[in-house]
């Protein structure tokens, strides 16, 4: 079984991504993985190549910012490095620059591949998400977050990116059948100094809108406002190795004050609903689950 991981990635000194994070929690159970850079305005390239593995390989891109809305350049520049992946690779093992996977569960991973390998109706393997919210020890927990989504697919190029590259689907638009794992993405694209989380909304938004919409609604300031934010939980487990560096040198504050917290009576009621009972009310989800 080969299994070749990939991701995008562009401007990530400049905008501080933990790309190298990233590819470091899942090197080890692949044969071999490979980076779309993107044209950047800093040693991004570099970067990658610190790294010294062998198993990494480079495509380098030019991103088309006409492409910008919606996310669009993100899921086209994903399905370039895609639809680079040999045919003898089995699975294609996608992770974004700003998440990344606990040492623990990639033994439970490999087994999962390996376990499905030959069953062709399983196009896709299905990850809990911890989406990690102003500092390393608060988790979201409200309906804002999706919960699960997929993160490794079978070496089909019938296969996309979908949309602003969070999921998959067919080329027709169908999504995909997957079975869900027992493993964890830990998503920490909210965790950043209050200055630096600033800056790279600033330019996340310009892939999603025009600049017109970014005037009206991107506020021009120097720190990020972490308390518009609704359910925080309480972190109390361990992070990723690969993250002992980065939460040592974390020397921003935040607190997460419930009683400041403004929450309709609508969404304190569906909050209970999820954590009582499980259920996701009017949950839409990205994908069809298949039954064991």
């Amino acid at each position: 079984m080969k299994i070749t991981g990939f991701t995008i990635i562009r401007n990530a000194i400049k905008f501080d991504y933990p790309v190298l994070e990233a590819i470091q929690s899942i090197l080890p159970i692949c044969d071999e993985f490979i980076v779309g850079v993107g044209n950047s305005d800093d040693d991004t390239r570099k970067l990658i190549l610190s790294l010294q593995s062998d198993k990494i390989k480079i495509i380098d891109s030019v991103w088309d910012d006409s492409k910008r809305e919606g996310g669009l350049v993100l899921s086209i520049e994903t399905n370039k490095v895609f639809d680079a992946i040999g045919k003898e690779t089995d699975w294609c093992f996608y992770i974004q620059s700003d998440e990344c996977v606990h040492e623990n569960d990639l033994h439970a991973i490999k087994e999962a591949m390996l376990r499905y390998k030959d069953d062709k109706k399983v196009q896709g393997l299905l990850f809990d998400y911890k989406h990690f919210y102003g500092h390393y020890n608060y988790i979201g927990a409200g309906r804002r977050w999706y919960n699960k989504e997929i993160r490794i697919i079978r070496n089909d190029k019938n296969i996309r990116s979908y949309k602003d590259a969070q999921g998959f689907r067919t080329r027709d638009n169908q999504k995909l059948k997957v079975k869900k794992i027992n493993a964890s993405i830990y998503h920490y694209g909210w965790v950043k100094p209050p200055k630096a989380q600033q800056a790279k909304q600033e330019n996340f938004h310009k892939m999603w809108h025009d600049d017109e919409w970014m005037k009206k609604n991107i506020s021009s300031v120097e720190e990020f406002d972490y308390s518009q934010i609704d359910f925080l939980e309480e972190f109390k487990e361990n992070h990723p190795a690969v993250y002992k560096q980065r939460i040592t040198n974390a020397n921003w504050n935040f607190v997460y004050d419930k009683k400041k917290i403004k929450i309709t009576l609508k969404n304190k009621i569906l909050y209970f609903i999820e954590k009582v009972f499980g259920w996701r009310v009017g949950e839409n989800r990205n994908y069809i689950l298949l039954k064991d």
